[in-house]
């Protein structure tokens, strides 16, 4: 029988909005409010409350780790309101997974964010990256012992999102792609993220993995969406002009990284 390579995880992932349910102070769910047609997550598959189980099944399946994330509009409702209930929530979590033989991976930042940062310009506005900074310092208190953590899920597919929200954009683009996640039929062909937010977020990328090495012993990194992009004859610097936007930005920005 083949085995793993010692060290070697092997899991599954999830997106706490995507998953928790009744995410309410969450920019993601007004705007599924707001948005005709979008899909209300609603009680999603209530993971919030039934995560034992989730990962009782996830190691039952011979899985050997469980990248999850925190919700930043669980821990900081409101601005400067921090929620120890939820960080205890999120302790509890940690230790269910190692409890069931599972590394946990946690992800601090999975496309959603409070509704307050995002209606105070969000990752663009002047404070935005000191905001991020402080709901990072405030979970550093309960991720003692993890050992893989990610800033940011995705970056580039995040920087098309914060394109996407900004009101001037038109209402066919946003009908259009209502998520560049799930598509219903023909997948859209998404626009290229805007570079100016890439380095922005590479910046508080780069911040919060400074706070998190400093105060704690985790590996730190981020993930990137990657496709296997490739040139037609005669231009090549077509492609490197669009997988910098696409990719390299982020790849770039996760030099000195733990892991990507």
């Amino acid at each position: 029988m083949t085995r793993l390579a010692p060290g070697f995880l092997w899991g599954a992932a999830t997106a706490p909005h995507q998953v928790e349910g009744n995410n309410v102070n969450s920019d993601w769910w007004q705007r599924e409010l707001r948005t005709p047609g979008m899909e209300h997550s609603g009680d999603a598959v209530d993971s919030y409350h039934r995560y034992p189980e989730d990962m009782r099944l996830l190691a039952e399946a011979g899985l050997n780790s469980y990248r999850f994330g925190i919700e930043w509009a669980r821990v900081e409702p409101n601005q400067g309101q921090t929620s120890r209930a939820v960080l205890a929530h999120y302790r509890r979590m940690i230790d269910t997974a190692v409890g069931f033989g599972l590394t946990p991976v946690v992800t601090l930042h999975h496309f959603t964010g409070p509704r307050w940062f995002a209606e105070d310009e969000g990752w663009l506005g002047p404070k935005g990256i000191e905001r991020f900074k402080t709901y990072v310092r405030s979970v550093t208190d309960v991720l003692g012992g993890v050992e893989w953590v990610c800033t940011m899920n995705e970056p580039n597919m995040l920087a098309l999102m914060v394109w996407m929200s900004d009101p001037v954009r038109s209402a066919a683009a946003r009908k259009q792609l209502l998520t560049p996640t799930v598509a219903d039929g023909e997948y859209p062909v998404l626009p290229d993220p805007d570079p100016e937010v890439g380095l922005r977020l590479a910046e508080a990328h780069h911040a919060a993995r400074e706070i998190l090495k400093r105060e704690t012993d985790a590996k730190v990194g981020w993930t990137v969406a990657n496709q296997a992009l490739t040139a037609t004859p005669g231009n090549e610097a077509k492609l490197r002009e669009v997988r910098y936007i696409k990719e390299d930005l982020y790849l770039e920005a996760a030099r000195g990284d733990d892991f990507i």
